[in-house]
């Protein structure tokens, strides 16, 4: 994992020069929710389009709202189609494969040579998470060859019939197979892994292409840049889960500029294009953010710019939670100015806990609540606790205002 404070053993970048570009941190801001989509126009393209500029989408199984990949198209194109989303993902023919990126994400198929760095070391390292994962290599490439794509479980099953992680040995072989490049997954069933042959897949010319791991370790850093607009080397190593060494020396081949940032304390680069017009002030969004998003991903980054601590708090006990299950960012104004904790019932929305930075973004959270409900197909929202409680009010008026009714408790059946 990466991190903003140097390590031992782990160069330093040099500062910016004298005479780089100077950006105060409301600068800086606008320049990363520009390079986001989430200020200034929308982008064009629909979700694919939202690939496209991000380069990486990332896939999670949890679905309370939404799933996390659905939610990154909405934040920044509004009310687009949820089955538009699956389209564009996995497209028939394919434009996009999956691979192990800021983790599990959704890349661009253009972008399949740049990953072979990753798939050499899976190779050298000989494992990932399994000691074992070539036994049943031979059977799974013969299924795939004789019967064309499938699942793991049409190869005979994903599990080994203990708790979730406990992959039978088709789905260790066929993931490890997936890690080396041999097998790639262009779509999903179900949100199911639908794994092909690498070979049959991918088309000609980019399986052609040869890119050692200096070239693809450049080419996935000027991604990175392009993708936040501004960054620190901790920032640009994040988003693709590189190594702070590996982008450090890759910057000089990216074309990304030195610039200095009033208050981060650490050197950042700006992708040029993201400078230009960097004090127009632009239309911001007001939606909800996924836990998963680009904007968010990278913690220490979402406190420098936004002053603002995230933690997703799914996997910790209910009783420990300080904010819900699901806590969705609440973005308005260019700011992150609160939180929301919303889930799908039957014909209506929980919100569960709401809370905002001040009564003065109530209206703006719960305008952003309601808007996703909406979207999700439900015109009640339960509203949950406030805090402050003295927004409260504010909330259910912004939730009116997009159009859904507003109760406290269960709605009667």
């Amino acid at each position: 994992m990466t991190r903003d404070a140097p390590r031992a053993g782990v160069p330093t970048p040099s500062a910016p020069p004298a005479g780089a570009g100077e950006l105060d941190a409301g600068q800086a801001r606008r320049i990363c929710l520009r390079a986001q989509g989430l200020a200034g126009p929308r982008w064009a393209g629909g979700p694919a389009g939202v690939l496209e500029r991000q380069r990486a989408v990332q896939l999670d199984t949890i679905a309370v709202l939404a799933r996390s990949h659905e939610l990154v198209s909405y934040a920044r194109l509004g009310p687009v189609g949820r089955p538009a989303v699956e389209r564009a993902l996995w497209a028939d023919p394919p434009t996009a494969f999956e691979y192990w990126a800021h983790a599990a994400c959704v890349l661009p198929l253009a972008d399949w040579p740049y990953f072979a760095f990753r798939r050499r070391e899976f190779a050298a390292r000989g494992q990932r998470w399994h000691t074992d994962p070539g036994r049943g290599t031979a059977q799974v490439l013969a299924r795939l060859q004789a019967d064309g794509p499938l699942t793991a479980t049409e190869l005979g099953g994903a599990k080994a019939g203990g708790p979730w992680w406990d992959w039978s040995q088709v789905k260790v072989a066929v993931e490890w197979l997936l890690d080396l490049g041999t097998v790639v997954c262009t779509r999903r069933a179900g949100f199911r892994r639908v794994y092909d042959l690498a070979a049959r897949a991918v088309p000609a010319e980019l399986a052609a292409v040869d890119a050692d791991d200096d070239a693809c370790l450049a080419a996935l850093t000027q991604r990175a840049g392009r993708a936040l607009g501004v960054a620190t080397a901790a920032d640009l190593a994040d988003y693709y889960r590189l190594r702070v060494a590996q982008v450090v020396a890759a910057l000089p081949r990216t074309g990304l500029v030195p610039v200095r940032v009033a208050g981060w304390g650490a050197p950042a680069w700006a992708d040029p294009a993201a400078l230009d017009d960097v004090d127009r002030r632009p239309r911001h969004s007001v939606t909800l953010l996924s836990p998963f998003d680009p904007m968010v991903w990278h913690r220490p980054r979402t406190e420098r710019l936004f002053g603002f601590r995230h933690r997703l708090e799914a996997y910790t006990p209910a009783e420990r939670r300080e904010h819900g299950y699901y806590v969705m960012p609440v973005l308005a104004g260019g700011r992150l100015v609160g939180r929301a904790d919303p889930k799908r019932e039957r014909t209506w929305l929980r919100s569960g806990r709401v809370s905002v930075t001040s009564p003065a973004w109530g209206q703006a959270a719960g305008r952003a609540l309601g808007a996703a409900a909406g979207w999700v197909d439900r015109d009640t929202v339960a509203l949950g606790p406030v805090t402050p409680p003295s927004a409260r009010a504010e909330v259910a008026r912004g939730l009116r205002a997009a159009g859904v009714a507003v109760v406290d408790g269960e709605p009667a059946s």
